[in-house]
């Protein structure tokens, strides 16, 4: 049942960055996605065609009859904006897992020590979420958390504030302080491609405000994070998010994740997530 609700949202399947023909794989189905800079295709192995879209100079494609609209980042066409696509990075981890991690700001200082966060600055200040039922997302808003190296245009450390927002089962996007420009947000987005319930793809992607750091730099500071917490996805167990709360017990901290939580499991999101204590 899981898969079948995961099939009609829309997923990342390749960047945009240069024209490409990439075997892929997405909710356990084999695809070939071919991009030649103008348009996109995506078919299955018996030759079925799947919708393409660009979106967040990525193609997106949904495999079930019923697509649910993809959501909007507004930013995404501001004027002045840097889009920078990361890459995909392969984890051996539940999806669901991967987006969570996104979300969660107390690893900082000890995952990403010296750049995202450094001890004994390890306290995570309250701050408020909500399921915004208008538009069915998650929120976390009024967030502050020091950062030694906020972003790579930032000049030193600083306190940084945040809002997250979750408006798919598979991607995040975060608006945090612009160093640059202090009365705008940089935007920093990872989006899910889930291979199968234990092994996903993730895609980062940001859009800001850095006139002076090269394309490459401002990609390998994205990966260069991503790429430390992958360590840790591979090592969570079980490799399922868990849904039912007597699974794990959660922290003041994890007032987001438990919103995600709750969220998945009204919307029957249940693709790589445990609904049950084993």
């Amino acid at each position: 049942m899981s898969r079948e609700h995961a099939l009609d949202d829309w997923y990342p399947v390749a960047d945009t960055v240069l024209p490409q023909i990439r075997a892929t794989r997405l909710l356990d189905t084999d695809l070939s996605v071919a991009w030649d800079g103008e348009t996109a295709s995506v078919t299955g192995p018996d030759g079925t065609a799947y919708p393409a879209e660009i979106r967040f100079d990525h193609v997106w494609t949904c495999l079930g009859p019923a697509p649910r609209p993809l959501f909007g980042i507004e930013e995404a066409d501001q004027p002045g904006r840097r889009r920078v696509p990361c890459g995909g990075v392969r984890v051996r981890c539940s999806p669901l897992r991967a987006v969570e991690n996104f979300l969660d700001i107390a690893h900082f200082p000890y995952v990403h020590t010296g750049i995202l966060g450094a001890e004994p600055h390890t306290e995570v200040f309250p701050y408020e979420v909500k399921i915004r039922e208008e538009v069915d997302e998650v929120w976390a808003t009024k967030v502050s958390f020091y950062q030694p190296q906020a972003a790579k245009s930032a000049g030193g450390a600083t306190d940084i504030r945040y809002e997250y927002r979750v408006p798919h089962p598979m991607a995040a996007v975060l608006y945090k302080t612009c160093p640059p420009r202090p009365s705008e947000w940089d935007v920093i987005a990872i989006f899910v491609q889930p291979v199968s319930e234990t092994v996903c793809i993730a895609w980062p992607w940001m859009a800001l405000f850095d006139d002076t750091s090269s394309q490459a730099e401002l990609v390998q500071f994205q990966q260069e994070i991503f790429l430390q917490d992958r360590s840790i996805l591979e090592n969570q167990i079980p490799a399922g998010l868990p849904l039912d709360p007597r699974m794990e017990i959660p922290t003041r901290a994890d007032l987001t994740s438990v919103a995600y939580r709750r969220w998945l499991k009204r919307r029957g999101a249940l693709y790589g997530a445990l609904t049950e204590a084993e």
